[in-house]
Formats: structure tokens, C-alpha cells, sequence
């Protein structure tokens, strides 16, 4: 009995943080469409996902048994093209927080200038306790329960939390044998044999650092030599701390799941990448460890929360002693802090513009795709630079203009497109 209320309260916490992230999407979209001039209809259309779909999934385990799975996939809005976005495993996937990350990757794709709205979707399951043949089954589930609403031309996933590019073969392998003739484009974050696109894996981490390199310039802070602190380990914080650490800067920080390392004089990036275990972790390494709270209040340049959401809040914010925060996280950063960070004239640059890299480099590869002509590294990375410097400019000149913290100005520049498509159709 007390086992099952624990896990009762934990469930309950985990929605109502999502709701939170949920609802203040929501109040940033609205405070966007009003400064824009738009009406209250807008805000009607674009305050939930236009369909949100809710699958069950049995999946035969190894032991014999069937384990019955729910998934979800959210479709926020395709005035502008077929929506895009991650599909995530993770234990504490709920419907909330999925549909506040399809509302997120429809700003994104506003803000990069995608012709594409957002999607997302998830399944509740815990992958690390799981063989990769009941992955396998359970992806290929997932696909076969989604199949009527996704598609190149309607909604196109990607990988997210705890999916990878193996996962994204066996869900186009499974899409393949239902539809023939247009499968290669109905999915991206795919191995290079199978259509992906060359920068793919680094893409998120890539687009934080051009992120970075903008606000920098904005801020007269030299990357080389500047201090550079990094919460989170894991894909886009472990590349980020290696691009950083290779231009020069000092990475006197960084942390994962189970503490944080901090050296005033730098710590040797190189040694850490090499160390870490399978999940990512290098922490339990070393003695001398900090917590995530501590690593946040660090006296640096540039601080990048790229671990999870809810981390900079009105409780800490007062103590960041950064001059930049660039969001490699969802989410990281509350509405509150988020308002106190810009009083004290600390530049943030938000979760929808800084991890747009990701999505970018999908887009890439979805044009690759459909039109069978592949491009080297540079290529993509030239391109990426190209979208991102012109996307951030954007953003910090809204900013700038209207006399708006870069979180709403993101919002205003992500919006402005998916409205302007759904005015032109009639919608509104």
C-alpha cells in the first residue's frame, strides 16, 4: 500500500509540473498574439494541439507475457506544412507535457523559418529495463497505431528522450511495409544507410553553440578564454562542452544526473568524454563533486542549462552570476526567473531558438530525402549557421525594438508565421 502511494504521488507531481510548462506555454503564446495585434480567436486556435491522439500498444516481452503500452502523438498546427517533431520514451511521458512540446516545436519551426508546424509524441515505458527486442516490438507498435496521422506530407517524427537513430530504422521499417512508395521521408534522425543526413547527431549542440557565438558578440564576450559553465552530460550538453572546450573557452563547470565538477581553471573535456559510462554518467567518478543547484550559481561568462526543466527559478535566479544563459533545455528556466534574469541585464536566449539546431538539420535531412541528393558536413553546417545567425538577429532585434525580453520576442517570431498561415486559409 505505501509502495503504490508513492508511485501515486510521484505521477501526480510529474503532471502537475507538466501542466505548468503546459500552461505557461500558453501564457507566453498569448502575450506574443497580443503584441502582434492579433485577436482573441488566435489565441483559441492556437492554445492546444488541432489533434491529439491517445494509442495503446500491446508488446510481446521476452518473458512470454503482453505488456500493454500508451503512447501519444500531438499535432499542434499544419497551417504552414506537416507538423515535425521527437517522439520520447520515458517513464513519465503524459499527455500535458507532449502537447506543450508540439506548441514548442511549432515556434521553433516560426522562428528558423521551417515550412513546418509542430508535432510531438511519446510513450510511457522505461527503455533501460527494456531488451531491444521488446524495443523493437514497441516502436514498431507505435507506428502501426499512428500510421493513419503521420506521414512526409502530414507528420513527420524524429528522435527525442531516450530514442535514437536504431529506433527511428525499425519505425520507418515498420512505416515501409504499410505504405511502399514514400517512406524514406517519414522520419529523420535515421543511420546515414538509410537516408539520414551527415550532422544529424551534433545538430542540437551545434545550433547552442552558433546560439552562443551571437550572444556573445551582442554581450562583447570573447569565447576564447571565457568561462563557460554546462548543466547536463548528456547528447547536446557532452557536444556542446566539446565545441566550446575546442574554441577555447574554459568549461569550468559541467554536471549529470548525479552531481556537478567544478574547476576554476577548466576542466579537461577531453578526459571526461572518454570516461563517461553508457548513460552518460562521469560524476560518480570523483569525490570532490558539487550538486546541479550549486553548479547553476557558478561565476561565469556563459551558463547553459541543458539538463532539465524548472532549473533557474524565482528562488535562484537573484544568484546567477552569468552574463549569458543560453537554454540548451526545454523549459529550464521559469516565467518568473526568465523576468528576473532580464531586470538584471543578463542575456537569455530561450529554449525555442537555441535548440532549434535540432529540427534544422530533421528539415535537412526530410529535403534530402525527398529529393535523393545527399550533402557532405560543411554543407549542412554551413546551412545550419546560415538559418540560426539570421534567426537569432531576428529574435534579439524584436527584442531590442519592441522593448521585450528575448522569450517573448522568440515567441513573436514563432508565432507570426503559423497565424499568418492560418489567417491567409481562413481559419481565423
Amino acid at each position: 500500500m505505501g509502495a503504490t502511494g508513492v508511485v501515486e504521488n510521484k505521477e501526480n507531481q510529474q503532471t502537475e509540473e507538466s501542466l505548468n510548462l503546459f500552461t505557461s506555454t500558453q501564457i507566453v503564446i498569448k502575450d506574443a498574439l497580443t503584441k502582434l495585434g492579433y485577436s482573441d480567436e488566435m489565441f483559441e486556435l492556437l492554445k492546444e494541439p488541432l489533434r491529439m491522439l491517445t494509442v495503446r500498444i500491446p508488446v510481446r516481452m521476452d518473458d512470454g507475457s503482453v505488456k500493454i503500452f500508451t503512447g501519444y502523438r500531438s499535432q499542434h498546427n499544419d497551417a504552414v506544412g506537416p507538423t515535425k517533431g521527437g517522439v520520447r520514451f520515458h517513464p513519465e511521458v503524459n499527455e500535458d507535457e507532449v502537447k506543450a512540446l508540439s506548441m514548442w516545436m511549432s515556434l521553433k519551426c516560426g522562428i528558423v523559418d521551417l515550412p513546418y508546424g509542430g508535432g510531438k509524441g511519446g510513450i510511457i515505458c522505461d527503455p533501460r529495463t527494456m531488451s531491444m527486442g521488446e524495443l523493437e516490438r514497441l516502436s514498431r507498435g507505435y507506428v502501426r497505431a499512428i500510421s493513419q496521422i503521420v506521414g512526409p506530407t502530414k507528420d513527420i517524427p524524429a528522435p527525442d528522450v531516450y530514442t535514437n537513430s536504431q529506433i527511428m530504422a525499425w519505425m520507418m521499417d515498420e512505416y515501409s511495409r504499410l505504405r511502399e512508395y514514400d517512406s524514406p521521408g517519414f522520419i529523420t534522425g535515421k543511420p546515414l544507410v538509410l537516408g539520414g543526413s551527415q550532422g544529424r547527431e551534433k545538430a542540437t549542440a551545434q545550433g547552442v553553440t552558433i546560439c552562443i557565438e551571437e550572444a556573445a558578440k551582442r554581450k562583447g564576450v570573447q569565447i576564447e578564454g571565457a568561462r563557460v559553465v554546462i548543466q547536463g552530460f548528456g547528447n547536446a550538453g557532452s557536444f556542446l562542452a566539446k565545441f566550446m572546450y575546442d574554441a577555447g573557452a574554459k568549461v569550468i563547470g559541467i554536471s549529470d544526473a548525479l552531481g556537478g565538477l567544478y574547476d576554476p581553471n577548466g576542466l579537461d573535456i577531453d578526459y571526461l568524454l572518454d570516461r563517461r559510462d553508457s548513460f552518460g554518467m562521469v560524476t560518480s567518478l570523483f569525490e570532490n563533486t558539487i550538486t546541479n543547484a550549486e553548479l547553476l550559481e557558478i561565476d561565469c561568462d556563459i551558463l547553459v542549462p541543458a539538463a532539465v526543466s524548472n532549473q533557474i527559478t524565482a528562488q535562484n535566479a537573484r544568484n546567477i552570476k552569468a552574463t549569458i544563459v543560453v537554454e540548451a533545455a526545454n523549459g529550464p528556466t521559469t516565467l518568473d526567473a526568465t523576468k528576473i534574469l532580464s531586470e538584471r541585464g543578463i542575456l537569455l536566449v530561450p529554449d525555442v531558438l537555441a535548440s532549434a539546431g535540432g529540427v534544422t538539420v530533421s528539415y535537412f535531412e526530410w529535403v534530402q530525402n525527398n529529393q535523393g541528393y545527399y550533402w557532405s558536413e560543411e554543407e549542412v553546417i554551413q546551412k545550419l549557421r546560415k538559418v540560426l545567425v539570421q534567426a537569432f538577429e531576428n529574435v534579439y532585434n524584436t527584442a531590442t525594438n519592441r522593448q521585450v525580453n528575448m522569450r517573448l520576442a522568440a515567441y513573436m517570431e514563432g508565432a507570426r508565421k503559423m497565424s499568418e498561415a492560418s489567417r491567409f486559409r481562413g481559419w481565423v
